[in-house]
C-alpha cells in the first residue's frame, strides 16, 4: 500500500487546471493543430463511486479525466495503458496518464483536435456539459422493446406480419 497512489481528499479541479496550464506553456505552445483562442479549463470535479470525475478542455483536446478520490488507493500503472470503465453514460476506454504535481490519472479523449469554430466560452460550456452527460443516468423509452426478437414473439401470437 506504500507504493499505491493516494486519492485526493478535496476537489482536484485547481490542481488539474494548473497541471495542464504548465503543459501548455512548457510543451504544447508551438504545435500547429492548437486552437488559437482556447484556454485551459477544468470543469468542477464530481465524486462518482468515490473517484473524482471531471472534463478538461485545452487548445489541443477535450478529455474526460478520472482521479482517485477520498480514501482511495490506486496501484501504479504503466503510462499509456488502456482501461475500460463504465460510467452512467456508457463504457469508454481510458488511458493512464501522469503530469508533474498530479498523480496518475485516467483520460478519455472526447475531441482532438478541437473544432476551430468553438469560442472560448463554448469550449468551457462543452466541458461542463460533457461532465453532466458522462454522469447522467441513461433514459430509455419503456414502450420500446429491448430486442427485435421479443417484438417478433408477440407479433406471431397476435397475428402480425411474422405469423
Amino acid at each position: 500500500m506504500l507504493d499505491d497512489i493516494e486519492g485526493y481528499d478535496q476537489n482536484p479541479q485547481a490542481l488539474v487546471q494548473a497541471a495542464f496550464e504548465r503543459v501548455s506553456k512548457l510543451e504544447m505552445h508551438d504545435l500547429s493543430f492548437l486552437h488559437p483562442s482556447m484556454c485551459i479549463y477544468a470543469s468542477e470535479f464530481t465524486l462518482f463511486e468515490n473517484q473524482w470525475v471531471g472534463v478538461v478542455v485545452t487548445p489541443w483536446m477535450l478529455s474526460a479525466i478520472i482521479l482517485p478520490g477520498i480514501n482511495q488507493y490506486w496501484p501504479h500503472r504503466t503510462i499509456g495503458d488502456k482501461i475500460g470503465l463504465k460510467l452512467p453514460y456508457g463504457e469508454m476506454t481510458y488511458t493512464v496518464g501522469e503530469l508533474d504535481e498530479l498523480t496518475q490519472y485516467l483520460a478519455c479523449s472526447l475531441m482532438s483536435p478541437l473544432d476551430r469554430t468553438l469560442s472560448r466560452e463554448q469550449g468551457q460550456q462543452l466541458a461542463d456539459d460533457c461532465l453532466r452527460i458522462l454522469l447522467s443516468l441513461p433514459i430509455v423509452d419503456p414502450n420500446v422493446p429491448r430486442s427485435p426478437e421479443r417484438r417478433a414473439l408477440f407479433t406471431r401470437h397476435l397475428g402480425g406480419k411474422d405469423a
